[in-house]
């Protein structure tokens, strides 16, 4: 999903809101428009795209809003705002965001050592995904609710031989680090290799609940910040703080229940051999 001129159909070009390329050569989503659908690959890397109603990624499609950068016109930023509401639907791709650091933005010129850009990425309504390959969430503003609903790349943690984790040399996972979400946030049902939520402040409920892992160290839920309540129930492993070392508990306004439930003490990271497990930390606070 790296940059790359229009594919087989420019969006700029065309009287339909349809905006469709391939893995190597992208097609570009830049401008206003009304309603957009995506169809094969495209990307947000030729300066502000807006999209006045509805954004759709039809079955089996991907987005890349990963970019900072305006690629195709050589000077400017790129950026996404959705007016209305994000729909992912079956083994659709969304990448949307970037931040230095824990995601580097794909054209930042100092993603090799951490990146500098942080990504611009508005979302008016919700963003829904049902049964969606990934949903990968960086740095972005909801107005509204997200929620992901099945779907992933199934319990294994190889890395496809085709499509666009192929591309990114990655095993299929989904993400929401340091975002701003104005309703709820559920992931519930995911089947995947890695699954987590880290850093976001959202004003409704978070929701982790019956999703499965393939990787031990998956389903990381902590460090958000939620105005509503906590909810996390059966999921595979459980929820946990994971290998990272900088993880602090969830800060809940109202109730947190279950595997994310307030005085359930899990280490803080987990052992990670040869390194032993951290301290015994709360996975939930009351805010």
């Amino acid at each position: 999903m790296g940059a790359g001129s229009a594919g087989a159909h420019d969006l700029r070009e065309s009287s339909r809101a349809v905006c469709s390329g391939t893995v190597a050569a992208p097609g570009v989503l830049a401008g206003d428009y009304g309603n957009v659908v995506v169809e094969g690959v495209c990307a947000v890397n030729g300066g502000a795209a807006v999209v006045n109603g509805s954004l759709t990624l039809a079955p089996g499609s991907a987005l890349n809003a990963t970019f900072a950068l305006n690629d195709v016109a050589g000077k400017g930023t790129s950026s996404l705002t959705v007016l209305g509401n994000l729909k992912v639907e079956d083994g659709a791709v969304l990448a949307m965001g970037c931040e230095a650091e824990h995601s580097p933005c794909t054209d930042d010129p100092a993603a090799a050592t951490g990146g500098t850009l942080t990504g611009d990425n508005h979302v008016g309504g919700n963003l829904i995904a049902h049964q969606a390959l990934a949903v990968i969430l960086h740095a972005g503003k909801i107005g509204g609710n997200v929620e992901q609903r099945g779907g992933g790349g199934g319990l294994n943690c190889a890395v496809p031989t085709s499509g666009i984790f192929a591309a990114l040399g990655s095993p299929v996972f989904s993400d929401y680090e340091d975002n701003s979400v104005g309703g709820n946030l559920k992931v519930t049902g995911l089947r995947t290799c890695w699954y987590g939520a880290l850093r976001n402040d959202v004003q409704g409920n978070v929701v982790s609940s019956g999703n499965m892992m393939a990787d031990p160290d998956g389903d990381e839920v902590h460090s958000n910040t939620d105005a509503g309540n906590l909810r996390c129930f059966d999921n595979t492993p459980a929820v946990q703080y994971g290998d990272a070392v900088n993880g602090v508990p969830n800060t809940v306004t109202g109730v947190a229940k279950g595997e994310c439930r307030f005085g359930l003490l899990l280490p803080n990271p987990v052992a990670d051999p040869p390194a032993p497990a951290g301290p015994l930390t709360p996975i939930s606070v009351m805010g």
